[in-house]
């Protein structure tokens, strides 16, 4: 049976990852897209496959080659491309349940469209997540929504910040936010990114289906995720068969908060990359055919998960319920 293939754009990161008890040992683990890999494997259907399209430094491309080589759904044709640079490396550091420091370190590059645009080949779907903000910049963002056909899911995540000397990351306003918009079907910020892109989320859901967005998520943390879409979307199947794009929205619009259970609401944990697995598993669950809210229930029941699991690595076993809780 040949499989369909999502492209999985992102950046391989070191995860150096401090608590809020001053006693607890850091975690060092994978991170950056490895979450979003580990969520696809899990919640990918059988007839798909795992192409990820990721770069890597060379003192960490052999790990990197091993943590793929743990995945189920990973394409046989699938490697990271190394390059001669020190990997990306983030020293993480939580005030709260959910507010950090980010200190970032390392210098992968981001792609060219000559280096993108043959990986691109036999994909039926795409996701990209911005992971370090410099995966692409707009002009190889528009040429990649110029010539390919498949559904792409972008969650924005460090397009809006900055690097200050130091390495630390700090929000900035992302500048032609209606030219990005225009580069994607579905879209996923959280709150803080929101604030850098428009005043709140209707306005940017007003932005973002004004120019061909179907699906804007805004992630709420342990508070759930809301939504935006046209009234006329509930399924990817059309994008997917590689239908013409579907029309710009100019109709009613659909919104609604999806709030997690109670059980989930009192899990206490790692939410490092929480954002990451809902994304892969919403975008997972539509290219399985699930209508959007079913998804995006799935995608806030694994996202409840990965707080219950430190690190990347054996999460997408943790994810099917393979793995007792870290």
């Amino acid at each position: 049976m040949t499989k369909r293939r999502v492209g999985v754009l992102g950046t391989f990161v070191w995860d150096v990852i401090y608590g809020r008890d001053v006693r607890t040992v850091p975690v060092q683990e994978w991170g950056g897209i490895t979450y979003a890999l580990a969520g696809f494997d899990a919640a990918l259907p059988d007839d798909w496959e795992v192409v990820p399209l990721v770069k890597v430094g060379d003192d960490l491309a052999t790990e990197a080659r091993a943590f793929l080589q743990t995945l189920r759904r990973l394409a046989p044709d699938a490697a990271p491309v190394a390059v001669p640079y020190p990997n990306n490396r983030v020293e993480l550091r939580y005030v709260d349940d959910a507010r950090r420091s980010e200190v970032l370190t390392g210098g992968v590059p981001g792609w060219t469209w000559q280096g993108l645009q043959p990986l691109l080949a036999g994909l039926d779907a795409l996701y990209v997540n911005l992971i370090s903000g410099f995966e692409l910049d707009l002009e190889t963002a528009m040429l990649l929504r110029q010539h390919f056909r498949g559904p792409i899911y972008c969650d924005l995540h460090s397009l809006v910040l900055a690097v200050q000397p130091s390495g630390l990351r700090t929000l900035q306003p992302l500048p032609r936010v209606a030219e990005w918009c225009r580069c994607f079907d579905l879209l996923q910020v959280n709150e803080d990114e929101l604030s850098m892109l428009a005043p709140d989320g209707l306005a940017l859901a007003a932005t973002a289906l004004a120019n061909g967005v179907q699906s804007l998520v805004v992630t709420l943390g342990a508070r759930g995720a809301v939504y935006f879409a046209p009234s006329h979307f509930g399924r990817l199947a059309d994008r997917i068969a590689g239908l013409p794009p579907l029309a710009l929205s100019s109709g009613a619009l659909r919104t609604a908060l999806l709030a997690p259970s109670a059980h989930q609401v009192r899990v206490k944990g790692d939410p490092t990359g929480c954002g990451d697995v809902f994304g892969a598993t919403y975008y997972s669950r539509l290219l399985a055919g699930d209508i959007m809210t079913d998804a995006l229930r799935a995608a806030l029941n694994a996202a409840a998960r990965n707080v219950e699991h430190r690190g990347a690595t054996g999460l997408a076993h943790f994810l099917r319920g393979e793995l007792s809780p870290s």
